[in-house]
């Protein structure tokens, strides 16, 4: 038996189109041809499994094999295997409309995914780094022929009488020049490891090298031999595809320890499973971010029925939840997909949504269980909730009633606790609450310190989208302001009807004015005499609420906030007019002795803000000295 023909593809452009177009996704070639395998076997079991095939199993494990000197890799299965007329019907029909609207539409394309996926063309992704590819293939059906299909990267064939033995495949690829970084072991190893790693059926790649016990010595002490054994390289059941009751933490964490070797244990984790209106497993981890907010992204690995596909789940995952670690499989996402696809898809929305109900609900659960647990960690999953909550309203919805507040006593408060904790003491004039924050502690320790002289509460927001978060909650709260606690001097922060007078006469004022202004000498410092508290400082800066805030979402990456981010720093300088500190500015008997107090007591300022640096610091320290 000996059949020549050409391939049903209407063109001679297809084998110049895959190898020039998909070249810079060529290595899966591999996993197609190994997803086609474990297809083969998979149906072979199932008939078995329906009385539909009564012949003997055996071995199913599909092999990997390559040959540097034939230059060959092969994948060979003990599947459902095919007779010539499949070979015919499956692999020379190639199903797509016509050659001129395949290279018209995809002469551009840079998704390998996307052109394989849509017109059935798994199998002859093997042409991206083969010239000559060979199926030697015997088929399960009583009676089979086996049977031999040779193609050359041309659109002709061959189709002659086999000479396999046994049911199933072998696919043979004949490298081309330039491919041949693929007849490596590591290189192979590494393409298996990342697609193949978690394929339902085993797969051998070769073999390696293991000690067994070889008797015992002349002391009575084992003995040890090294012998070859085959190299599986996949886990046939992987945690995901189990009941979450047939699991125990151990094996959560170690399956985490085997997707992210150098990492931590991670706090928690989600095991997703759901079979309407789609069908998704999966185990999604919250990892220890802390505030290393682009570093973590990228750790959730897409997978269709144990084949890996991607790690850019941006469309299947909320942004928010970018940061979690994690397998999620889903059948109803193709193999072979495309970032358009994911856009476009039904499925893909809906998914997205559920993952996202999943986790609120999983807070929503540590929350209540046990709080003082989930305070321990809310420094790493704080990240998380306020994401979620800028991000996604639904969430926020959720969210709300889990998410923490802490202040500088490491104190931990819902939104609705704090609302009624602050707002008898720390509602203005104006019927606002102003929720005060800090975010660098240390830095800002003197403001903080004045407002807890007036029994004023200070929240931390230092996490990397604390800028937007405040702005979030601002927009959701009634009457509610936050304001950074220095933003202002004290009594400016929170208004109140009862305020101190500035003892100065407007004379006096104006002559403190020009002294720190002269002192000063920088247009950067507005300078301005208030009525404050004399237990306060002699000199404060402060910079207005609204510029601090807008600088810090630039900083952030806030959207349309770059501008401010360019704009030079402007800062308010607040004379205390009834310290007596000022006082003794004006009783100074000399101009230069006048001045020399102001800038000492303005530096002063600029110190307890962590702004005096360089030059300006030794002159401070060496006025110090004299003024001592």
């Amino acid at each position: 038996m000996q059949e020549k023909g050409t391939i049903s593809i209407h063109t001679e452009n297809i084998f110049p189109i895959i190898k020039k177009f998909l070249y810079s996704d060529n290595e899966i070639f591999l996993r197609e041809l190994v997803s086609n395998a474990v297809d083969a076997t998979q149906k072979i079991k199932r008939l078995a499994t329906l009385g539909q095939y009564s012949g003997e199993l055996g071995d199913t494990t599909v092999e990997v094999n390559f040959d540097e000197k034939k230059k060959t890799i092969t994948i060979s299965d003990r599947g459902l295997g095919m007779t010539a007329e499949e070979i015919k019907k499956y692999i020379n029909q190639v199903a797509f409309s016509g050659a001129e609207e395949f290279v018209e539409k995809f002469k551009d394309a840079k998704d390998a995914n996307e052109i394989i996926g849509k017109f059935g063309l798994g199998f002859y992704s093997a042409f991206m780094v083969a010239d000559k590819v060979e199926i030697n293939t015997l088929s399960y059906q009583e009676g089979a022929e086996p049977a031999k299909w040779t193609c050359d990267g041309s659109t002709s064939f061959e189709i002659s009488k086999g000479k396999r033995k046994e049911r199933g495949t072998d696919v043979i690829l004949h490298i081309n020049k330039d491919s041949e970084e693929f007849l490596d072991k590591w290189k192979l190893q590494g393409i298996l490891d990342k697609y193949a790693k978690f394929l339902p059926v085993p797969i051998k790649f070769g073999t390696k090298t293991e000690s067994v016990e070889d008797g015992v010595d002349d002391k009575g002490e084992k003995k040890w031999k090294s012998v070859e054994v085959d190299n599986i390289i996949n886990t046939t059941a992987p945690i995901w595809t189990k009941s979450p009751s047939d699991l125990t933490d151990e094996d959560y964490l170690k399956f985490y320890k085997d997707l992210y070797p150098m990492s931590e244990d991670p706090l928690f984790w989600i095991h997703l499973n759901v079979d309407y209106p789609f069908n998704l497993t999966g185990v999604l981890y919250f990892p220890k971010v802390k505030n290393e907010f682009e570093l973590q992204r990228n750790k959730i690995k897409l997978f269709s029925r144990q084949v890996f596909i991607t790690d850019e789940v941006k469309d299947i995952v909320p942004e928010f939840l970018m940061l979690l670690h994690g397998v999620i499989d889903s059948p109803d996402i193709p193999l072979n997909v495309s970032r358009s696809f994911l856009q476009a898809d039904g499925n893909v929305k809906k998914i997205n949504s559920y993952i996202t109900k999943k986790v609120a609900d999983k807070l929503a659960e540590l929350y209540k269980k046990d709080r003082k647990a989930y305070e321990d960690k809310w420094d790493d999953i704080g990240l998380f909730v306020k994401y979620g909550m800028i991000s996604e309203e639904k969430f926020y919805e959720k969210g709300k009633d889990f998410a923490l507040l802490k202040n500088t006593k490491g104190e931990f408060f819902t939104i609705e606790e704090y609302q009624s904790k602050v707002k008898p003491v720390q509602t203005d004039k104006n019927e606002q609450t102003i929720i005060l924050y800090a975010t660098d502690v240390d830095k800002q320790d003197s403001f903080i310190q004045s407002a807890n002289k007036k029994d004023y509460d200070v929240l931390v927001m230092d996490s990397p989208i604390d800028s937007h978060f405040i702005q979030n909650l601002e927009s959701k709260l009634e009457k509610t302001q936050l304001k950074r606690v220095d933003a202002d001097v004290v009594e400016k922060l929170i208004q109140k009807e009862d305020t101190y007078a500035n003892l100065l006469t407007e004379d006096q004022s104006k002559e403190v004015k020009e002294i720190f202004e002269k002192a000063i000498n920088n247009k950067t410092y507005s300078v301005e005499v208030e009525g404050l508290s004399p237990e306060e400082l002699p000199v404060t800066i402060t910079m207005e609420e609204f510029m601090r805030r807008m600088k810090d979402m630039a900083a952030t990456g806030g959207g349309g906030m770059g501008f401010y981010g360019q704009l030079p720093d402007a800062y308010k300088v607040a004379i205390n007019g009834n310290h007596p500190v000022v006082d003794k500015v004006l009783k100074a008997e000399t101009e230069e002795e006048k001045t020399k107090l102001a800038k000492q007591a303005f530096d002063l300022a600029k110190l307890s803000q962590g702004l005096l640096t360089g030059k300006d610091l030794t002159a401070f320290v060496k006025r110090s000295v004299e003024l001592l």
